[in-house]
């Protein structure tokens, strides 16, 4: 959590007037544990909020625009809360412009305008979910000023569509719905589909999550992202002949796909599908494992699911494969895979304590020569989703 004095000093650098009114939000950046490219079909995953992410704080202001302003970047941008348009060139204050769009949409204009200071501790590009940081803050701190209802489950899906709509990413509803409704030492096993959602508790003893940050930028991600869910929707088309009410892979069982992926003509579509059915259940699965206790079983699907995204879905790309392949050979990890969308960002391993300073050194070198790239490590734990900062931290 960064220093809250610091930045409040810097947000009187940049706006003026004194500290006294100047409120202090927290969104956390999220990394999936299992369950990836399931949640646009319809599927269940099972994502984590971390102890780091976007910090804001906000005060409202005598007119009704906006003033837009980040530790992180230089841009900044003073726009009218009335007159939001989307413009490439205002670049990460898209995310927030989208989020007030979105409260004028659903009936709940902003009575005032307001200055906001972000800053993000989440590395930018490393599939670590920044926007949907800054979007739920955005969402959760100008309803609370404004005295409006918080619900989480609202404002997920409220930021999911503000990035649909207005940024013109399709993202699914994953990383806004983790990053709202976290909770410390337990992950989220959400149904995409319906949003039904349970707390599963991530009890990881003497085991740490290691997020490895490959530093590829993922340029491919968003044209091989809308190719992999065109691929999915057609592999739905096919299999209507058995199942005619079909409109989601994740409605379908494992064993009715079994029965029925010859239906699928494509033999590539038929290997994006089964990834995709095969992941949800590995979700089931894991949800099972840890309620036994049994890390070593949950580490043993991180790996199949890694394995799958490598040769059933294609997204993992050389980058994230040799940072996988490296993880898997220290001594005391139990399990290691890809995290987010693919072709670069991170992975996530299970490490043993006792096992965390080998695995930085021996990966770091080895992901470094056979790449060239320079990684990063994060050991991190699991905490708790958006909320306001009451107290100095």
């Amino acid at each position: 959590m960064p220093h809250i004095p610091q930045l409040k000093q810097a947000f009187i650098d940049r706006f003026g007037g004194s500290e006294s009114d100047i409120r202090v939000f927290h969104a956390p950046g999220r990394v999936n544990l299992i369950g990836e490219h399931t949640d646009y079909n319809g599927g269940a995953v099972f994502p984590a909020a971390l102890t780091f992410g976007t910090t804001l704080l906000a005060r409202p202001r005598g007119d009704r625009s906006l003033g837009l302003a980040s530790t992180n970047f230089p841009l900044t941008r003073t726009v009218s809360a009335d007159e939001l348009v989307f413009r490439e060139e205002d670049d990460w204050t898209n995310y927030p412009k989208g989020v007030v769009w979105e409260l004028n949409h659903r009936g709940l204009p902003l009575s005032t305008g307001y200055d906001l200071l972000y800053h993000g501790e989440i590395p930018n590009g490393a599939g670590l979910s920044s926007s949907a940081s800054i979007e739920v803050v955005t969402a959760f701190a100008l309803l609370t000023l404004e005295g409006k209802r918080t619900d989480t489950v609202e404002i997920a899906v409220w930021s999911q569509h503000a990035e649909n709509e207005f940024v013109g990413v399709k993202c699914g509803i994953m990383d806004q719905f983790a990053v709202a409704n976290g909770k410390k030492d337990h992950a989220i096993h959400l149904d995409c589909d319906t949003l039904r959602y349970e707390l599963v508790p991530f009890q990881s003893g003497d085991y740490k999550l290691v997020i490895g940050n490959t530093n590829k930028r993922r340029g491919l991600v968003d044209s091989k992202y809308n190719e992999r869910r065109a691929q999915c929707e057609q592999a739905v088309r096919d299999l209507r002949a058995a199942f005619p009410e079909l409109t989601l892979l994740g409605q379908l069982s494992l064993a009715d796909f079994e029965a029925n992926e010859g239906l699928i003509a494509d033999e590539t579509v038929r290997r994006r599908a089964r990834h995709v059915v095969e992941e949800i259940d590995r979700v089931g699965r894991s949800i099972e494992v840890l309620r036994a206790n049994d890390l070593a079983a949950f580490g043993a699907l991180m790996n199949a699911s890694h394995d799958s995204l490598r040769d059933l879905y294609e997204v993992t790309g050389d980058e994230l494969d040799a940072m996988v392949s490296a993880a898997r050979e220290v001594p005391g990890v139990l399990g290691s895979r890809m995290t987010g969308a693919g072709f670069g960002g991170c992975t996530i391993s299970l490490v043993h304590q006792d096992s965390v300073e080998k695995f930085i050194a021996q990966v770091g070198s080895r992901y470094e020569a056979a790449t060239g790239l320079h990684p990063d490590f994060y050991v991190c734990d699991i905490g708790d989703g958006v909320r306001e900062i009451k107290e100095e931290a």
